[in-house]
């Protein structure tokens, strides 16, 4: 933070103020502590003396104090520009984002070319996701300071965030340059190559970092996360260990080691470390922990004559692969109360062993204990031996069933339903997903080929109509009910790791689930079965990127199988 004093007083209190900004710079908080707070005993509004005691609180972590101070001394003197600027860090510390933008506004009023000032404003307004605002705000900085180095960075970060990888390439080369020993730019950089699939060249980057900062954190994080994608888990795993050794409280790196064990079949220690993913600020699919005001059940406590809210946390996939718990819940007495999201509704209606269904932000009335679902493997010290693997535990509505065997016609060949891509926002959509256009060219003929997608990208919207012969719902299938009435005319469903995948192999249909090269820890490694769904086979990438050889495997056993 800046240290800026504006004006004096009488020649003893401006001599003490004098000493006391001395032993500031020279890094002796205590002793100048003490000195300004002498200066305020004579002078209660000398502003120079409550914006720098509002500095010292804010480096010796106290934000909520800095600020008290630091507006007492803009009352006393608003043409500050730099308390300006140290109030609106002082707000973005405590995450009062929306206040720290107007102080870091009024510091660049009073002072235009307060390069600073530009960069935290960018920061206030990434973290906002606001990001061509925080773009234009770096840019500002550079304007003024074109050899920021971090500035060019942290444009960077939001080139980034816009998709723009090239410009955010060269813009972290551009730090680079200007700084080489720039730990965090390297670091970012390597992200951003990540993003590009240069795995190589993001782990010279990571290296690079690691031998300017051998304690950077990220670092080690994200070269775990590339090792990860390359399957090279030892590694991966020894980087996770090295983030934690040095920050213990690193969630992300507590929750990617999860993750990894539980892909290595590693479930006891895998279930216990996945609960840091509540703490995982990089777990973009998972919702805040919640305050139910009822107590978290943990397998220990009798649940005989009680009330539980089970609730999904995560995305519907993790929901459909989960829900099966609720029957062994109820196995222990308990009242089972489930809390979904609207699309699940329906379908998880009639779901063995809940009473009730409610959507999720309803009023689930009392309740004695709560749990999500992601939590209940935990629970029961599920291992892989102990899985509740039933080959069918959802069932279709018999109506719905129906009506779409009405709509598909006359069976005259095996019906095979086929699911492509999943949510696009999804982080690692871009790895799991395909192109119709891509796929089809393998699929067989003889076969009556439906589509499972509730909604079409663009360019698959083109290739069904190039494609008349695939059966197109056409935005019929409004909710997880209406698809798994579709999955039950189906012999055969084929899809990639997605909801779609979870749903036919929970409803005990014939499943195959094509895999990318580092796919989902729930598939584990290099198995054609799954432990979670007994009807599943899977269609793995040999390599990374190598969907051809998944499917050219499908399309020979649709041959092989459906003679």
């Amino acid at each position: 933070m800046s240290q800026q004093p504006t004006h004096g007083a009488a020649p003893q209190l401006r001599t003490l103020f004098e000493r006391a900004v001395a032993l500031h710079q020279q890094g002796d908080l205590v002793r100048a502590r003490i000195l300004y707070e002498e200066v305020l005993k004579i002078r209660p509004t000398h502003a120079d003396a409550l914006h720098l005691l509002g500095v010292i609180a804010a480096q010796t972590n106290h934000p909520a104090r800095a600020v008290e101070l630091i507006e007492r001394s803009i009352e006393f003197d608003s043409t500050n520009f730099a308390a300006y600027g140290n109030l609106g860090s002082a707000l973005y510390a405590l995450k009062r984002l929306h206040e720290a933008l107007p102080a870091y506004d009024r510091a660049i009023a009073l002072k235009r070319d307060f390069d600073q000032a530009y960069v935290l404003r960018g920061n206030c307004l990434y973290e906002l996701k606001r990001y061509e605002a925080a773009l234009a705000s770096y840019e500002g900085a550079i304007a003024i300071k074109p050899d920021f180095a971090e500035a060019h960075s942290n444009r960077g970060n939001v080139l980034q965030a816009l998709g723009q990888f090239d410009a955010a390439v060269a813009s972290y080369e551009q730090a680079i340059l200007l700084k080489p020993d720039f730990a965090e730019a390297h670091s970012n950089k390597g992200n951003v190559l990540r993003r590009l699939d240069q795995y190589d060249a993001a782990l010279a980057s990571y290296d690079r970092a690691l031998a300017i900062d051998a304690k950077f954190v990220p670092a080690h994080f994200n070269r775990g996360v590339v090792l990860n994608q390359l399957r090279l888990l030892p590694a991966a795993l020894a980087s996770y260990d090295a983030a934690i050794a040095i920050d213990p409280d690193f969630a992300e790196a507590h929750f990617n080691r999860a993750i990894l064990w539980l892909l290595t079949g590693d479930f006891a220690r895998g279930w216990v470390e996945h609960e840091w993913r509540w703490k995982n600020r990089l777990g973009s699919n998972i919702h805040e922990k919640r305050d139910f005001g009822a107590p978290l059940w943990r397998g220990e406590e009798s649940l005989a004559g009680s009330t539980i809210l089970l609730y999904g946390e995560q995305g519907f996939g993790d929901t459909l692969q989960l829900c099966r718990y609720a029957a062994l819940v109820a196995d222990l007495g308990a009242t089972v109360i489930l809390e979904v999201p609207q699309p699940l509704c329906t379908l998880l209606a009639n779901l063995d062993g809940v009473s009730r269904v409610i959507i999720r932000g309803d009023a689930p009335g009392h309740f004695d204990y709560q749990c999500p679902l992601m939590s209940l493997p935990l629970a029961f010290n599920t291992d892989l031996d102990s899985i509740p693997a039933r080959e069918r535990y959802l069932r279709s509505d018999p109506a719905k069933v129906s009506m779409w065997q009405e709509q598909l016609g006359e069976r005259t060949m095996p019906r095979i339903g086929l699911m492509w891509n999943g949510n696009p926002i999804q982080p690692n959509d871009r790895n799991r997903s395909v192109w119709l256009a891509d796929w089809v060219r393998y699929l067989p003929a003889g076969f009556q080929y439906v589509s499972l997608q509730p909604q079409l990208r663009a360019a698959d919207a083109i290739t069904l109509e190039r494609n008349p012969g695939i059966f197109n719902p056409a935005g019929k299938l409004l909710d997880f009910s209406d698809t798994a009435a579709l999955c039950d005319c189906m012999d055969l469903v084929i899809s990639v790791c997605t909801s779609v995948a979870h749903l036919s192999g929970a409803l005990g249909k014939k499943t195959w689930i094509m895999l990318a090269y580092a796919a989902d820890w729930r598939w584990l490694l290099d198995r054609t079965d799954s432990p979670w769904y007994p009807s599943a086979t899977l269609y793995r990438q040999p390599e990374r990127g190598d969907w051809t050889s998944v499917f050219q495997g499908v399309g020979r056993d649709l041959r092989l199988r459906f003679p």
